[in-house]
């Protein structure tokens, strides 16, 4: 059936625009119109939908209750649009020129990697962009629309996601390290006279829930290798992705502490669309060779040699 609307998306714009920037001078600069169209705009849709959005307070103009309830509703309609629009053009040009992706710094880089070389094999003029991100700043790109898929040891509300791993953690340390000089089962107040070493939380709102355990000295490092270097000259314990650290195990430069309790954690791994309805067909490509790759790759998850 055709049903016909009264007012346009750009007097809905202006209205969130009024709303948004706080005043109709103000609205005009962001919508690079004049105050007189803005008002016009902002007329006409309260003409055609018999209301008023906004009253006179002083110099101020405020939305009526109708007004809160358009704007609300309005805020939604043009997202819609925006991604309406944002879907013909995907579909349009075909493959996407570039795709941002965030991945969660727990997962070994050469799983990865061979993700990435299969998609380039199909689609060799795509651009990928990687954000390597830990905990909270994974779930920001993903909130913050900055990335079209992550791979997440969370889902953060509003979204759904694939299982893709199960990484194995364990806590080790220096063989010389005072914990292994121990020679008897650690428990939690041992390890609480001794220096963790940490992985930043990438996010901007970091959660001190993140911390792993909670002790007096803490070395915190933005990068996890040089977490494990810092573990491998003896300065502190760590819990680590077994598959990070094979090798310096297979060496003898790192071992595992013999925790009465907890000595191995297990994180799950996920891919998630940002958006699944607007994810391009180079999206749902690269989302498939992770899938891929994941389900062969053994090392995340296989035991100790």
């Amino acid at each position: 059936m055709n049903q016909r609307s009264y007012v346009s998306l750009d007097q809905w714009q202006a209205l969130v625009a009024v709303v948004e920037t706080g005043s109709y001078a103000a609205a005009a600069v962001a919508l690079n119109k004049s105050q007189s169209a803005v008002t016009y705009l902002i007329q006409q849709l309260e003409r055609r939908l018999g209301v008023s959005a906004f009253e006179t307070r002083g110099r101020r103009a405020v939305l009526t209750p109708v007004g809160e309830m358009l704007h609300r509703q309005a805020r939604v309609l043009l997202d819609q649009a925006h991604r309406l629009e944002q879907r013909a053009r995907t579909v349009s040009a075909g493959w996407e020129p570039v795709i941002r992706i965030a991945v969660e710094i727990l997962l070994p880089p050469e799983p990865m990697l061979a993700a990435l070389a299969g998609f380039a094999e199909a689609s060799p003029a795509t651009r990928v962009d990687v954000e390597e991100t830990v905990l909270g700043g994974t779930l920001e790109a993903l909130l913050q629309k900055r990335v079209d898929l992550a791979i997440t040891p969370q889902i953060p509300v509003g979204f759904l996601g694939d299982v893709l791993t199960s990484l194995r953690l364990i806590a080790v340390a220096h063989p010389d390290h005072a914990l292994h000089r121990l020679n008897r089962p650690l428990t939690a107040a041992d390890l609480a006279e001794h220096r963790h070493l940490l992985v930043r939380d990438s996010g901007i709102h970091r959660d001190s829930r993140a911390i792993s355990v909670e002790v007096d000295r803490r070395w915190t490092f933005s990068q996890f290798d040089t977490s494990i270097r810092a573990a491998i000259q003896g300065h502190g314990f760590a819990w680590y992705p077994q598959a990070r650290i094979q090798d310096a195990l297979a060496q003898g430069l790192l071992k595992p502490l013999p925790l009465s309790e907890g000595a191995e954690r297990q994180v799950t791994l996920y891919l998630v669309l940002a958006d699944s309805q607007l994810a391009g067909p180079g999206v749902r490509a690269l989302a498939s060779q992770f899938k891929t790759i994941l389900s062969k790759d053994i090392t995340a998850s296989s035991p100790l040699r």
